[in-house]
C-alpha cells in the first residue's frame, strides 16, 4: 500500500512538472519561421537543425519561408501566433538588431517583442575577389585600390546589410574609398563579381565556401578577431595589419516574449543539445557556419551589444534603407 502511494506521490509531481509545457505545446508540430528564401544560408541552418531538433522536442519540426521587408514578414508572422513555444523566429543580427536602426518604421522591437531562446551558428564574413584578380591578400587588394585614381566597385547583399557594413568598417580602418555597389541579395553580387562588374564582396563564409573550395573564388581576409576553422589558410584582417574589420553575423531562435519561461528553458535544453550532436555540428562546418549555443541571458547580451555598436557606425555614416 505505502509502495502504490509513494508510485502515486510520484506520478503527480512528473505531471506537475511537465504539465505546463505539455499544455503549451499541445502536441504540436514546432514551426520555425525563417525571413529568407529557401536555399540561403539561413534556411540551411534551419534545415540542418530541424530533424535532430525534432527527436529532442519528441514532435515535428517544420521549416516555414516568410522572406520580405528586410525580415519583417517573418518576425510579425511569428508575433501574430500563439505564445507557445511552437512558433519560432530564426534570425540573422540584420534583422534582429540592425534593422531597426536603418528603418524609421520598423513594426516589432526585438529587445521588447521577443525573448531570446539560442544563438545557433556564428557567421563571420569573408572578402573575396575573382580567381585571376592579381592579389592574395587583403592587404594587397587595399594597396591596389590606394593606387587607383577612381574608387574600385565592392558589391554587398543590400544597403544597411553585414556585408555592407563590413566594407565601411574597411573604408575606416584604411581611410580608402570604396565605391559601393549594393544588390538585391548575395547570388546577385556574387554573378556580377565572376563576370568583372565588380571587383570584390564581403559574404558570410557558408555564401561562398563553395566558390572558395571549387577555385572560382579567392579569399583574400576573414573579418574576425580569429580565422574561421573551415579557411584555416585565410588570414584575418588584423594579422594583415588592418584593424577592426570584425563582424558577426550570427543565427539564432527567438520566441514570442508571452512565451512561458517554462518552455523557453525547454527549448534551449533541445537547441544546445542539437547543436551538439556530431552529425548537425559537422555538416554545419562543412558549409562553413559555426555551430554555436548560447543560454538566453547570454543572446539577449549579444543582442544589446550588437544593436550599440552597428547602430553607432549606421549613425555615424549616416546609411539609410533608401540611399
Amino acid at each position: 500500500m505505502k509502495r502504490r502511494h509513494a508510485v502515486a506521490a510520484l506520478g503527480t509531481a512528473l505531471v506537475a512538472v511537465t504539465t505546463p509545457l505539455a499544455n503549451a505545446q499541445g502536441g504540436k508540430p514546432l514551426r520555425i519561421v525563417t525571413s529568407f528564401s529557401p536555399g540561403g544560408p539561413v534556411d540551411f541552418v534551419a534545415r540542418t537543425l530541424a530533424d535532430t531538433l525534432g527527436r529532442q522536442l519528441g514532435r515535428p519540426v517544420i521549416v516555414d519561408n516568410k522572406p520580405g521587408a528586410n525580415g519583417a514578414l517573418g518576425a510579425m508572422d511569428v508575433l501574430r501566433a500563439e505564445p507557445d513555444g511552437n512558433t519560432l523566429w530564426i534570425t540573422s543580427v540584420g534583422a534582429a538588431a540592425i534593422n531597426p536602426v536603418l528603418q524609421e518604421r520598423v513594426a516589432y522591437n526585438t529587445a521588447r517583442d521577443f525573448v531570446p531562446v539560442s544563438l545557433v551558428a556564428n557567421n563571420v564574413e569573408v572578402f573575396v575577389v575573382d580567381r585571376t584578380l592579381p592579389v592574395d591578400d587583403a592587404a594587397a587588394f587595399v594597396q591596389r585600390a590606394r593606387a587607383q585614381k577612381q574608387p574600385l566597385p565592392i558589391a554587398s547583399s543590400g544597403q544597411g546589410s553585414i556585408p555592407h557594413l563590413a566594407l565601411v568598417q574597411l573604408e575606416e580602418a584604411t581611410g580608402v574609398k570604396f565605391l559601393h555597389v549594393p544588390y538585391k541579395g548575395m547570388s546577385l553580387a556574387l554573378t556580377d563579381l565572376v563576370g568583372g562588374q565588380v571587383q570584390g564582396v564581403f559574404a558570410d563564409v557558408p555564401a561562398v565556401m563553395s566558390q572558395i573550395e571549387g577555385g572560382r573564388l579567392k579569399a583574400l581576409g576573414i573579418a574576425a578577431s580569429r580565422r574561421h576553422p573551415s579557411l584555416p589558410q585565410v588570414k584575418t584582417f588584423e594579422e594583415q595589419g588592418i584593424k577592426a574589420v570584425d563582424t558577426n553575423n550570427w543565427y539564432a531562435l527567438f520566441a514570442s516574449a508571452k512565451t512561458p519561461p517554462a518552455v523557453v528553458a525547454e527549448l534551449n535544453a533541445a537547441v544546445r543539445k542539437t547543436l551538439a550532436d556530431p552529425g548537425v555540428s559537422a555538416r554545419l562546418l562543412k558549409s562553413g557556419a559555426e555551430p554555436r549555443s548560447s543560454s538566453p541571458e547570454e543572446l539577449a547580451a549579444l543582442l544589446k551589444a550588437d544593436t550599440a555598436k552597428w547602430s553607432a557606425l549606421i549613425k555615424s555614416r549616416n546609411i539609410r534603407l533608401d540611399q
